[in-house]
């Protein structure tokens, strides 16, 4: 072998040069990561709060009523346990490599307890929605099918819990819990979302609802409905900003209906036909179709009270 001639699989030049580019940084770069959160393990939580809310639904266990405290406390702890911990790395990697965990894990011990402690005010509210799909939905048997096995009270499910934690300000795992949803269902809701009571997703594939929407009580949506921004091409100079829209109470959105824009607002009880597109706002009680968009609704019918 010629003095200096690499041996046919010295990878030596590409370790140096994968090694390189870890420090060409980018938003990828090594430092914090150690702090990440074990997204397996917060996909765990959210299946254990699942089975917390729906008892019996999610996993092959014998309750009774004499067993019932006992149920609930194991699972209670087991969230406690794990959640706290994703919790704390959350916190230690927002802070980056300067954060005192003693701090971060008293935090993570307050945020946690806060969380849980709105379990049954959540478990309250799906029960609305899985209500809202019962009575919305002909071809359902029964709000217990509806818990077990449609896509929509699913993301509805996780979008609530994560919901919970981006108010309490963690970071990361709203997000992961979502984008576990959306991998499952095709339905893409972003925690930082508001949405009111007896809130119904039909079939749902292709929903996308974007962070500063608003969605009001008794509202229904179809499958591929977007409530969107009306441009993101300012990418992180909109952040904070109102960019999606508001739905006010009792709307109704059909299937592959576009909504764009932070100031558009569908007033209480309004109709949006199947793939309408909107970037303004609409009346109160108002049906609009394809027929009408772009005319400024004055073929508009009035609606009576939903």
């Amino acid at each position: 072998m010629a003095n200096g001639q690499k041996q046919e699989g010295d990878i030596s030049d590409l370790v140096a040069a994968v090694i390189a580019s870890y420090e060409s940084g980018g938003g990828a770069e090594l430092s914090g990561i150690r702090f990440l959160p074990d997204k397996a393990a917060v996909i765990d939580c959210v299946e254990l709060l699942r089975r917390l809310l729906f008892p019996g639904y999610f996993a092959k266990d014998e309750i009774d009523a004499g067993h019932r405290e006992y149920y609930v406390g194991d699972l209670l702890y087991r969230i406690r346990r794990e959640l706290r911990r994703q919790i704390c790395c959350a916190f230690n990697y927002g802070a980056g490599d300067g954060a005192n965990c003693h701090d971060m894990s008293e935090r993570a011990d307050a945020v946690c307890q806060r969380f849980l402690e709105r379990i049954p005010a959540a478990r309250e509210t799906l029960l609305t929605d899985a209500q809202a799909t019962y009575d919305g939905d002909p071809a359902a048997r029964g709000v217990r099918e509806i818990i077990f096995a449609y896509p929509g009270i699913f993301a509805i499910t996780v979008y609530r819990l994560a919901h919970a934690l981006h108010l309490l300000e963690v970071p990361l795992i709203p997000r992961i819990m979502t984008e576990y949803a959306h991998s499952l269902t095709g339905i893409d809701i972003h925690p930082g979302a508001e949405i009111g009571h007896h809130f119904f997703i039909d079939h749902g594939t292709g929903i996308v609802i974007g962070e500063t929407t608003e969605i009001g009580a008794n509202v229904k949506i179809y499958q591929n409905v977007t409530l969107g921004a009306l441009s993101t091409r300012g990418g992180q100079s909109f952040r904070g900003k109102k960019r999606h829209p508001t739905l006010e109470d009792e709307v109704t959105v059909y299937a592959g209906a576009s909504i764009l824009g932070g100031e558009t607002v569908i007033g209480k009880g309004s109709v949006i036909g199947s793939n309408a597109f909107i970037t303004q706002s609409v009346p109160p009680f108002t049906r609009v179709s394809i027929k009408h968009v772009g005319h400024d609704f004055k073929e508009r019918d009035n609606l009576p009270s939903l």
